[in-house]
This record gives structure tokens, C-alpha cells and sequence, in this order.
């Protein structure tokens, strides 16, 4: 599977992307939630997840590489798990620091929101970040996420405490953000 959108093309994940995913997830700057300090995921570790991968026509979810169109280099990866048919999944991004400012992480939340509400038909999109991180929700705002759970001091981060931000969009919401598109299922009242 690839997705294009403006700036980015969105692939399904190779082997040789998992020293990517390695690098990304031990830097604490761009991984939002680590599980151990200091972060210690290896390419080896990656990699055996990559390989245990098993094909299946129910796609539940899916990491994809962010490719940026001019210089075809990696930028990260957006992912979608959780996938409940036709109502909702949960979406993660993550953004290698040389590609932050480069509108990369917009175009790519955009296209993978697209392909959720257009090819998969959603109903809901939601993602999980914290206040320590306000570029993650000015992000996720951009795309018209609001602000639907706070856990407040509930992420310990960065040496100090933050809330646990619950961020969702809905189809309609969606929708209305992109008039030049037609929202082609019927609205269930």
C-alpha cells in the first residue's frame, strides 16, 4: 500500500526501515511515550517484530513509512491501530527533528486521515499525546482534533508531570474541513 499526498508519500514498512523505527523510539524528543528509561529498543528488536508480521486481509492496523517526495529520504512513520470496522482506530506519528517545520507531519496525518475516512469509511479517529508536547496537539489541531479526554499529571516526562491529552475526530468534522470532498456513506443518526 502507498498513499500520496502534497509533500509525502506514505509506504508500507520494509526491513531496512527498522533501524528508522530503533532511532526514533530511543530518542526521547521524539517518542512521546517510552516505556523505559533510558530507552533501549534495538534494530534487532524491531526487526523480529517486523518479521513476525502475518499476512492477513483484515487489516486492523498499519505503520507506514513517511517518505518526503523532494529528497525521498525517511522522515518517520504514521501508524493506525485498533481499527474497529467502519468506526473507529487510533493514530500515531512520529517526526525524525531534521524534518520538524518542514510541513512533513502535517501532510502525512492528513493523507493517512483521508485514506481512514475515505477507503476505510471510520466513523472516529483518535490519538493519545501529552501537554509536555504542545507541537503534538498543535498538530493534531491543524487537522481538527479537539480535545475529548485529559488525564491530568498523569505522564511523567521530561522530569516533571504532564496531563495525558485524548484528541478525536469525527467523520463529519472531517468532512465539513474538506468541502471539496463528498462524504459518499450515508450519515447514521
Amino acid at each position: 500500500m502507498s498513499l500520496e499526498g502534497k509533500l509525502v508519500v506514505l509506504r508500507e514498512e520494509r526491513r531496512e526501515d527498522q533501524r528508522l523505527f530503533a532511532d526514533l523510539r530511543n530518542d526521547l524528543v521524539t517518542q512521546a511515550w517510552a516505556k523505559t528509561l533510558p530507552p533501549d529498543y534495538t534494530e534487532e528488536m524491531h526487526v523480529k517484530r517486523f518479521e513476525g508480521l502475518e499476512f492477513t486481509y483484515e487489516r486492523t492496523s498499519s505503520r507506514l513509512v513517511i517518505v518526503e517526495k523532494t529528497s525521498g529520504q525517511a522522515a518517520g512513520f504514521v501508524s493506525y491501530t485498533g481499527e474497529q470496522h467502519r468506526m473507529s482506530a487510533s493514530i500515531g506519528i512520529v517526526v525524525a527533528k531534521d524534518f520538524w517545520g518542514t510541513g512533513a507531519a502535517l501532510d502525512a496525518q492528513e493523507t493517512l486521515l483521508r485514506f481512514l475516512f475515505e477507503e476505510l469509511g471510520l466513523r472516529e479517529v483518535h490519538l493519545w499525546t501529552h501537554s509536555g508536547l504542545p507541537k503534538a496537539i498543535d498538530l493534531a489541531g491543524r487537522s481538527g482534533f479537539a480535545v475529548c479526554i485529559r488525564l491530568r499529571e498523569s505522564v511523567y516526562k521530561f522530569g516533571g508531570l504532564f496531563d495525558a491529552v485524548i484528541m478525536s475526530l469525527l467523520r463529519e468534522d472531517y468532512f465539513a474541513r474538506h468541502p471539496d470532498m463528498t462524504d459518499r456513506l450515508p450519515r447514521i443518526d
